[in-house]
């Protein structure tokens, strides 16, 4: 968010030269007709010994999976990546517990191989799952044709498959995976090399998957309760038992139970599944669903709301109290908390310093003048040089309880989370849940993922906002610093125009977010970031297009959403440098909207 030097911005994608050569998957085989012999075959049964006659061949083994840590659970064993491009990841999965992740970088592909044990003159089908940027699979060395296959950018899982055939002395073959120039990182999993044994066999079969750990629900309503758990190495699938019986299955960390009764409690566990069968149960935990006409978590932010990031340090933008903030500003995000030497744990630290003598004591009492006229002030975790790592049930814990005593320290409304250096969707979950137990329904939670992060559901920071969706405020998409990103068409949109806002926008609208939980972010200045700066007029055009289908670009969704929550800049600092004309354009033009 704050602090960011421009990242190395991607190319449109081109189509790339090296034209995939496509294979059929088999090869037909023609059945040979043979006449009986009758004596011959009689005496050949009297002996047991069909095959001692030359008229019945031996059965061929089953085709195995050459590929071995096909699935990438244990590392990169067995595989090796070019100039360090390759690591794995517990998200996106395709199965099991990890996945590759390859990141191209300058002159460098991201290339990942492994040498297999073949069969001489014998067909293989090649296959494996991939997501993320452009990716290819082939494999070289066949003794034959080399074969290969790749896919354009895609935001979910996409099979890809091709097939060879081994010359009549290949032993080897080597399978490989690669990215493209200049394009984003790409994940790869389940990688099947399948044909007869070459001597070197084949992962051992699935076990069945421990237990999960780490149940947890969350905040009920009078009839559903959302329930959590810590991810299981080999497991696919996960199956939730209410009072003992199947309630709904996941194939996340995460699901929902509905249809329950008001003012109830239930008891619920969960079991992981896989090829090899279920696991035994977690233990098993209680929660309670909501009295019947609770409303459910409330906020005190306007249906339309105007979001800006306030600056505790000089960077060159104007230095501003909190009481310097404009009026037009409904959610003021104090940037930024600060992280303590205990994992999850974070601090706040006013820079009286470099805020030119502004005191503790002000900015408090700023605080509650602002809550006064209505409006919310939070307290922003991350930024461009952010730190914080929740990634345990400890540091969830460190996380929730320090951001409540800040809460109750300074009075903030909520919290927003901007963490550009990662993000685990399981723990920030758990976190944001604990805090939200804590601070009670009227907690104000925001978030500023850069719009890498939501080009897909399977991503961390949009897996968590569906995760917390029923006490998530609004996720303001960074739409700057980026690039060139795929609109929800699949079309490629370049930054700073109309249509990457709406276009981008709408993958949020239609995976899963409320529109009253998606608001527009785009820098205040041409000073509030490296690139991907819109006049305050484009912003309006974007918010009208999307709420009201008027003032698109060549983009136009399906329908329009006139709930949509608003807008974000980066920030009020930058935009009092340039004398409020963004927050004069555009707070007017959200609090005006349908």
């Amino acid at each position: 968010m704050g602090q960011r030097w421009p990242p190395h911005t991607p190319p449109a994608p081109q189509l790339p030269t090296e034209a995939p050569v496509e294979r059929s998957a088999g090869s037909r085989r023609r059945r040979r007709r043979t006449r009986p012999v009758l004596g011959i075959v009689t005496a050949a049964l009297a002996a047991g010994a069909l095959t001692a006659t030359g008229l019945v061949s031996t059965a061929e083994a089953a085709d195995v999976n050459v590929a071995k840590n096909a699935g990438f659970e244990s590392g990169l064993a067995n595989w090796t990546c070019s100039t360090g491009s390759g690591s794995t990841v517990s998200s996106p999965v395709h199965g099991g517990a990890s996945a590759l992740k390859a990141t191209p970088a300058g002159q460098d592909n991201a290339r990942c191989t492994q040498t297999v044990a073949v069969k001489p003159g014998s067909t293989y089908t090649l296959s494996a799952w991939v997501q993320g940027g452009y990716a290819y699979l082939g494999a070289t060395g066949t003794g034959t044709t080399d074969v290969s296959t790749w896919t354009p950018d895609t935001g979910s899982w996409k099979q890809l498959t091709t097939s060879f055939r081994t010359g009549p002395s290949t032993t080897s073959v080597t399978v490989y995976t690669h990215g493209w120039y200049g394009q984003a990182a790409y994940f790869a999993d389940d990688v099947s090399v399948t044909g007869p044994d070459g001597g070197g066999g084949t992962d051992p079969g699935p076990q069945i998957p421990a237990a999960p750990a780490g149940l947890t629900a969350g905040t009920a309503t009078a009839s559903s309760v959302p329930l959590t758990w810590n991810a299981v190495s080999g497991a696919t699938g996960y199956t939730v038992y209410r009072d003992g019986t199947k309630a709904t299955t996941s194939t996340g960390t995460s699901a929902t139970v509905t249809g329950l009764a008001a003012d109830t409690a239930y008891q619920f566990a969960v079991s992981a599944t896989n090829a090899a069968g279920e696991s035994v149960r977690s233990a098993t935990i209680s929660a309670r669903t909501a009295k019947t006409g609770d409303p459910g978590p409330v906020t005190s932010v306007p249906k339309h709301a105007v979001t800006g990031y306030w600056q505790n340090f000089n960077n060159g933008a104007a230095v501003q109290k909190l009481s310097d903030v404009p009026a037009n500003y409904d959610i003021i995000a104090v940037s930024f908390a600060d992280a303590t030497a205990t994992p999850g744990a974070v601090t706040f630290n006013l820079d009286t310093a470099g805020l030119n003598g502004y005191t503790v004591a002000q900015f408090k009492a700023d605080i509650k003048a602002k809550q006064a006229a209505g409006k919310n002030v939070i307290i922003s975790v991350g930024g461009e040089k952010g730190t914080v790592a929740v990634n345990s049930d400890a540091s969830a814990t460190a996380f929730s309880d320090s951001l409540y005593t800040l809460i109750q320290e300074y009075g903030f409304n909520g919290v927003d989370i901007d963490l550009e250096n990662g993000l685990n969707s399981t723990y920030m979950t758990k976190a944001l849940r604990a805090l939200s137990a804590k601070a009670g329904t009227g907690l104000v939670i925001t978030m500023a993922p850069q719009t890498i992060d939501m080009q897909s559901t399977s991503g961390e920071y949009f897996r968590t906002a569906l995760n917390i969706k029923d006490i998530l405020t609004v996720v303001n998409m960074q739409y700057y610093n980026s690039g060139s990103m795929l609109g929800c068409d699949g079309k490629v949109y370049s930054q700073g125009s109309v249509d990457f806002l709406t276009a981008l926008a709408c993958i949020q609208l239609e995976g899963g977010l409320d529109p009253s939980q998606v608001g527009l972010g785009v820098p205040a200045s041409t000073r509030g970031a490296g690139s991907g700066y819109v006049s305050p007029s484009i912003v309006n055009a974007a918010l009208d297009c999307l709420t009201k289908g008027t003032g698109c670009g060549s983009f136009k969704p399906s329908k329009t959403y006139p709930t949509l929550r608003g807008a974000m800049t980066w920030s009020t600092n930058w935009d009092a440098t340039a004398g409020n004309a963004w927050s004069n354009a555009v707070g007017p033009h959200v609090h005006g909207l349908p």
